[in-house]
């Protein structure tokens, strides 16, 4: 079998060496006569694997003891609901960032409890740009102040985050995900699907600071509220089995190779390879989005006509590169290199592009 480069936004990428451990295990793990996902989650063989991954994300992050990991089903989606259900209230506040399609559903659903005030709105320049971090606009009753770190549609990337000070700062962090270091103490609560750097769709991974746990109101269904689950590690019900099982692995595969020390130098030599082939052929592609906060997960770029797009997504395919079409949304091209892609994956994709100039150009 020749594996391609997949450059699709999610699910993404994983590494081939947590595949390949997961195959040799899934039919007979560790000698049990059946799979991990087929016996009990309250068995001895499903909880290491659990707590296991629950560790690896507090050794990546280095989390302070006041944080809990919690891993949950209905992605990142979901929690657009949780995040003002346990934070803010029926009629409170907060604080959002307006940066793209991600974030716009965030804001449709806080909306739908509580008054959200938009610290800064994008719209007007068409989400690619990003203000600077000075000049963003806590409010003091604000229960938290809501960002996404990465808009894996638009290609926009926070370099930097804001001290809110007492208002906890609340991140999606989806596509940029143990991609990079963080300062953990500037934020009350981290939310992440699986299935752009962490791992297979499925799951949600959740930092939340022990003290915003009190804020869960005792008139919510048990399971959107966060003080269900933490105190029970995210046991309360059964969790979804094997997307932690390769969150475990993929995330361990990561520890290996160095963290998110690692994870951000290879970030940047991704980024750094596709966005020169841009600058080399300044006249053939182009980035819509300003220079200052282009992502470093999902690269946008746009060729001179649709037609050409088209052409290069399809050639590339028949080159091993897979997944270079843009968002229907916004059109264009869109590689996203999330922490599994081997830079050999940009390379090959940067000289391709070379390749594509000089013959369509």
């Amino acid at each position: 079998m020749s594996r391609i480069f997949n450059f699709s936004a999610g699910p993404c990428t994983l590494p081939l060496p947590a595949i390949e451990e997961a195959a040799a295990e899934f039919v007979d793990y560790q000698g049990a006569g059946m799979s991990l996902i087929e016996m009990s989650h309250r068995g001895k063989h499903y909880d290491e694997v659990h707590m296991e991954a629950m560790d690896v994300v507090r050794r990546l992050y280095n989390l302070p003891d006041n944080y809990k990991v919690l891993f949950l089903g209905g992605g990142a989606t979901l929690q657009f609901a949780m995040v003002p259900m346990n934070l803010m209230g029926p009629g409170g506040k907060c604080d959002l960032t307006l940066t793209g399609a991600w974030s716009k559903k965030a804001y449709a659903d806080a909306q739908k409890i509580g008054f959200v005030n938009l610290a800064y709105d994008g719209s007007d320049e068409k989400f690619m740009n990003l203000p600077n971090i000075a000049d963003l606009q806590v409010s003091e009753d604000a229960a938290y102040f809501h960002m996404t770190s990465n808009e894996t549609i638009g290609g926009v990337q926070w370099p930097e985050f804001p001290d809110t000070g007492d208002v906890p700062l609340v991140c999606d962090m989806s596509s940029d995900f143990v991609s990079r270091r963080v300062d953990i103490s500037k934020f009350g609560l981290i939310y992440a699907g699986a299935q752009k750097n962490a791992g297979p769709a499925g799951a949600a991974i959740v930092i939340i600071r022990e003290d915003l746990l009190e804020r869960s109101r005792q008139d919510l269904p048990a399971y959107l509220s966060y003080a269900t689950h933490a105190p029970k590690d995210s046991m309360y019900n059964t969790p979804p089995v094997f997307p932690i099982y390769m969150i475990g692995k993929t995330l361990k595969w990561l520890e290996a190779q160095g963290g998110l020390e690692a994870a951000e130098k290879m970030a940047d030599d991704r980024a750094n390879l596709i966005y020169g082939a841009m600058r080399d052929d300044a006249d053939f592609y182009s980035c819509p989005v300003n220079e200052n906060c282009r992502s470093k997960m999902n690269i946008v770029f746009r060729l001179p006509n649709e037609d050409l797009e088209k052409k290069f997504v399809a050639e590339a395919l028949a080159e091993g590169m897979s997944g270079l079409k843009g968002h229907r949304s916004v059109g264009g091209c869109r590689a996203s290199v999330y922490n599994a892609m081997p830079v050999a994956g940009a390379q090959a994709l940067a000289d391709f592009m070379a390749a594509f100039a000089k013959a369509n150009g």
